[in-house]
């Protein structure tokens, strides 16, 4: 986690800025100092409560909007939260059941469907926006793979990956192959190549090539022409971006501001942007676990009133896509945490499994 704050507070201190924020995030109004002085665990009086949170405030982790005698936490306060008062996050039970029943059901979903799945978790069990980049057809494991000759002389490659998902595009080659000639470099490659992306498969091709027999030569050739030509081309190695439930972020009170709402929809709608800002949040962190980025943290001025809460996941060692939360900065951050940590080693585990089954 980024780590802005290295002040430590006393104990006091912490417990009082954990019950404002606890209170603030259930309530979403600023909060007084008998509110807190009925929840403390010694039973402090208000003056006390009122001169640890005025102390709070002096040192920036409170702040008092408008004339309100009541407190709400800065990004500094989130921040000491996050990294120093909030326990081990960890998930409940009933989410880790709805989790694991709507990401796979009783059918195991191809990529596009798990993908559409996850954003979909990640907004309803956060109230927030939910992201998810899916891994580029490259990293796709390869179960199957058909070349077919078309009439125009283009040749048609079907690629069906581990996952389920099935893709195809034509392609052209200075080569001209029949049917037989193509028929023969498919079963070459499901024979060599299944179990391994296309990316992997062209790399091995490559080292097949000076060590294979003279016999082999040609087929191999052949093969990386239409591996090639396959990755080639316009959007076939870019990922897709899933986003779901901008709308909460329309409906929250948090957010009023119309022209702040225009430019959050803005970013949402823009995937190529999307997928930087969280390949930046992600690469925060070279541990596979999850990054928060609070207020002022995020380098997109109109995700400065927004925390995001993101992750990798994995194929192996290999990351090949990434998630995240997208929501207030009033947000419960124990929850999304472990849901956003959950639904990323989740992901892991589907990608990795296709992975071994093919072995």
């Amino acid at each position: 986690m980024i780590s802005g704050t290295t002040e430590i507070l006393d104990k006091r201190g912490r417990e009082m800025l954990a019950l404002l924020i606890k209170t603030h995030i259930a309530t979403g109004e600023p909060v007084g100092s008998r509110t807190i002085s009925k929840l403390t665990l010694e039973g402090l009086s208000a003056a006390t409560v009122r001169n640890i949170i005025s102390d709070l405030e002096e040192s920036g982790y409170l702040e008092q909007p408008h004339t309100s005698a009541g407190r709400v936490p800065s990004d500094k306060g989130y921040r000491f939260y996050v990294d120093h008062i909030l326990e081990k996050t960890s998930i409940s039970h009933t989410d880790e059941t709805v989790i694991q029943q709507a990401m796979f059901g009783d059918e195991w979903p191809n990529t596009d469907q798990l993908m559409s799945r996850t954003s979909h978790l990640l907004s309803q069990l956060s109230d927030s926006v939910g992201i998810v980049v899916s891994p580029s057809i490259a990293h796709d494991i390869i179960r199957h793979i058909d070349f077919v000759r078309l009439s125009d002389g283009k040749i048609l490659v079907i690629t069906v990956s581990r996952a389920g998902i099935v893709q195809d595009r034509s392609v052209r080659i200075d080569e001209d192959l029949t049917q037989d000639d193509l028929n023969r470099t498919a079963n070459y490659i499901n024979a060599n190549f299944s179990g391994l992306s296309l990316l992997a498969i062209r790399i091995e091709m490559m080292r097949r090539l000076s060590e294979e027999k003279a016999l082999y030569d040609r087929l191999l050739q052949n093969a990386m022409k239409l591996c090639e030509q396959g990755l080639s081309g316009t959007g076939q190695n870019q990922p897709d971006v899933f986003v779901e439930g901008a709308y909460n972020i329309v409906i929250k009170p948090d957010f009023t501001d119309a022209e702040r709402i225009r430019e959050l929809l803005k970013i949402f709608e823009e995937k190529s942007r999307l997928i930087k800002i969280l390949n930046e949040c992600v690469g925060d962190s070279d541990q596979p676990s999850v990054t928060i980025r609070i207020g002022a943290e995020n380098n997109i001025p109109g995700l400065r009133g927004c925390s995001m809460i993101t992750s990798y996941y994995y194929n192996g060692n290999a990351v090949i896509g990434s998630l995240g939360v997208v929501g207030p900065v009033r947000m419960e951050y124990a929850r999304t945490i472990g849901i956003v940590n959950y639904i990323a080693r989740q992901l892991d585990q589907a990608f990795s499994d296709s992975r071994v089954e093919s072995d």
